[in-house]
């Protein structure tokens, strides 16, 4: 247990580095305006370095403050919870509450988002345990490669292989092979040089095909399917077959093999189950579909029946994974969702209480939108600009076009449904349509974008109702 905390600790280096200020001040280069709830994640992030840090009696003992982010589509919900992830380095999940269905009817049951995360988590951790033994795996690859291009002798197999039977650790060095040695070190160079990628090569790689079967169940589907491959694969023998490729990807190929050679999965699965008790985030959208019921008659399985299957998820429980038993009671939720037709006063008293903390976004204004075109690290502008360049010409945007961009953006969320700033989306591909179509033939170019040209090419849409309905 000692070396699963220095684990995460040193998972959470970059966690003990930003303080909340810091956080915040990460998340504002993507993400415009919504202050309160910035704050709110940061501080729920920074406790979970603080709760590592007290004793470990007291530590099972504090609970993560859950958080539910209130406000309408297209306000930095989903972005917030998306960036706090990827500043933690956190296995996160973003998944619909409406995909649920209470337990024993058809659909997903809840307990799937915590396997679903549990994955993202091993997925994480093998990639990290590659990273370590990649420079033994790529010089593993390489031998193996040359050994394709320069086949050895039959003699030579043979008598390696005697000497191998004799005593096992001098089989590398074994044998008088000058010539031969002369000629692999020779491809060794001409391979690490890139002057054989044009060739092919023949390579033996395991066909892991497994019967089909349909399986009718209510729960765990995923975990069924996952225990039939793992038992029919080892029912069949396994098959190779033989293809043939080029040598940057065959290289690839036997990479990866003798990588997974290298890895020690049962230390990846360990830390992937500590990765997702410990710093696991699961941003369960539209809440607010599932609040309230409108069911007089019958069970009422697409809201309370998922309300109630999510409790016990998010109070903490333990639910079983094919990498083993999952502890959900440190895991932090973020809930998000509109609430037009609903209030979080709807939600199961039991759930209101695991989600202590509430935080209402604000609606995006025109100054907001001509930020969002403009300042964040991602900003849309920058996005086409790069796009563009790639064909050789080269955007400007006045600052009189940004304004006129923003303002119809905001007055058609005021006239039909508030999509927020994806709404901004919608004009741009509008507004860059031809220039987008024409790039590849204007060769080297500078296009400059002002308020008449926007004007020019929005207009007609702008102002007939109906048009911009189903255009913006």
């Amino acid at each position: 247990m000692s070396e699963m905390e220095i684990d995460e600790a040193k998972e959470n280096d970059f966690m003990k580095v930003l303080t909340p200020r810091e956080i915040v001040s990460e998340l504002d280069k993507y993400i415009i305006g919504q202050d309160r709830a910035k704050r709110s994640v940061a501080i729920a992030l920074r406790n979970r370095w603080r709760r590592q840090q007290v004793p470990k009696e007291l530590r099972d003992e504090i609970a993560p403050k859950n958080i539910i982010m209130i406000g309408p589509t297209g306000v930095g919900k989903t972005e917030i919870a998306r960036r706090l992830a990827r500043l933690a380095n956190s296995p996160f999940l973003k998944i619909e509450a409406t995909k649920f269905t209470e337990v024993g009817y058809v659909g997903r049951d809840v307990e799937s988002m915590i396997r679903d995360l549990t994955e993202l988590a091993t997925n994480m951790a093998k990639k990290a345990q590659q990273e370590k033994v990649k420079l033994k795996a790529q010089e593993l690859a390489e031998e193996r490669l040359l050994d394709i291009l320069l086949p050895k002798r039959k003699k030579e197999e043979t008598r390696e292989v005697e000497e191998g039977e004799k005593e096992k650790v001098l089989e590398v060095v074994k044998g008088d092979r000058g010539e031969s040695n002369s000629t692999r070190e020779k491809l060794r160079r001409l391979l690490r040089s890139g002057k054989l990628d044009g060739r092919y090569v023949e390579l033996e790689t395991a066909d892991r095909n497994v019967p089909m079967l349909e399986i009718f169940s209510s729960a765990g589907i995923e975990e069924m399917e996952f225990n039939i491959k793992e038992v029919f694969g080892n029912i069949f023998p396994t098959k190779k077959k033989k293809r043939r490729v080029r040598i940057p990807e065959a290289r690839e190929i036997l990479f990866q093999e003798e990588s997974q050679k290298l890895i020690d999965m049962d230390k990846v699965i360990e830390e992937a189950i500590g990765m997702t008790e410990q710093n696991g985030i699961i941003f369960l959208d539209e809440l607010d579909k599932v609040a309230g019921s409108d069911s007089r008659y019958g069970p009422d399985v697409s809201r309370e029946g998922v309300q109630r299957d999510l409790l016990p998820i998010v109070e903490g429980s333990t639910v079983t994974t094919k990498y083993g038993m999952v502890k959900t009671d440190h895991i932090l939720f973020i809930a998000a969702g509109a609430f037009n037709a609903s209030k979080p006063s709807d939600l199961l008293p039991e759930l209101q209480g695991r989600f202590p903390i509430r935080v209402e976004l604000d609606p995006l204004s025109q100054k907001d939108f001509v930020r969002i075109l403009k300042e964040p690290q991602n900003a849309l502008i920058t996005q086409y600009k790069a796009l563009l360049e790639t064909e050789g010409v080269d955007l400007h945007f006045e600052e009189s076009a940004i304004e006129e961009i923003a303002y119809i953006a905001s007055q058609v969320n005021e006239r039909m449904e508030n999509i927020g700033a994806r709404r901004l989306h919608t004009v741009m591909e509008k507004l860059l349509d031809v220039i987008s179509f024409d790039a590849p033939d204007m060769g080297n170019k500078k296009v400059v974008i002002d308020r008449d040209y926007v004007r020019e090419r929005l207009r007609d849409i702008f102002e007939d109702e109906n048009l911009s309905r189903y255009i913006l």
